[in-house]
This record gives C-alpha cells, structure tokens and sequence, in this order.
C-alpha cells in the first residue's frame, strides 16, 4: 500500500532530520550500495586473478610467450582491483576514528547514541501525533 502524501512529507521530514543530526550514520545507510559494488570488484578481479595464473601456466606449457605475457598482466591488473577495492571498502566502513589500540570500537560502543537518537526521534513523532490530534 503506497504512502499518502503526509505519511510521505514524515518520512522526507525524518530523513533530512536523520541527515542532519547524525551525517556519519546516513551516510554509512547510504554506502551500503558502494559497498555491495566494492565487495563484487574485489571478487571479480580474485577470480581475473586465478584466471591470469592459469593463462600464464598455459602459456608456459606451450612455449608461448605472448600467453604468459598476458596470463602476468591479467594477474597483476586482479591484484591492484582487488587491493584497491579491498582498501576502499575499509575507508566505507570506517565511520568513527580509531581506538588508540588500533581497533574499530565495537557496535555496542555505538549503541547509546544511536538508541538516543531513536529516542528523540520517537518524541518527536508522539509530539506531532499529539499536536495533530487537538
């Protein structure tokens, strides 16, 4: 069942609020398509990887030259894709600075904010709901 135009003005209304006080957070929501694309290239290019090893063998196999050459460069294109998707996608998801150990806080280290957020967001829906019904 499609939204009616207020419950659609709410929702526009809720996402520009969720944009505003929390940019890290609506942009690690929207950089799931980023990553999903990232996860794909870096498997794509494992694959060109194992497939340049086997040209070069092959290439090795019937003294030719050209087919190695090949077989060497689709290796070392897989591998830079591959590097280079896989850095990416650790910048993606890395939204909140490093601990001084070097690790990634946890999730649950994220989740009072986040449940605070929750929480304004619910009054703030109660509020309305209680203006528009006096």
């Amino acid at each position: 069942m499609p939204l009616s135009e207020e419950e659609q003005r709410l929702l526009e209304q809720m996402e520009h609020a969720l944009a505003t006080e929390d940019p890290k957070f609506a942009s690690a929501l929207r950089g799931s398509n980023l990553r999903a694309r990232l996860r794909r290239t870096a498997i794509v290019s494992a694959l060109a990887f194992v497939a340049g090893v086997g040209v070069l063998m092959f290439g090795v196999v019937l003294e030719l030259t050209v087919v190695g050459v090949v077989g060497f460069c689709m290796m070392l294109a897989g591998a830079y894709f591959f590097a280079t998707s896989w850095r990416q996608g650790g910048e993606v998801g890395a939204d909140e600075p490093a601990e001084p150990s070097g690790q990634q806080p946890r999730a649950s280290a994220r989740s009072p904010r986040q449940a605070s957020f929750m929480d304004r967001m619910e009054e703030r829906w109660r509020r309305r709901r209680d203006e528009g019904g006096n």
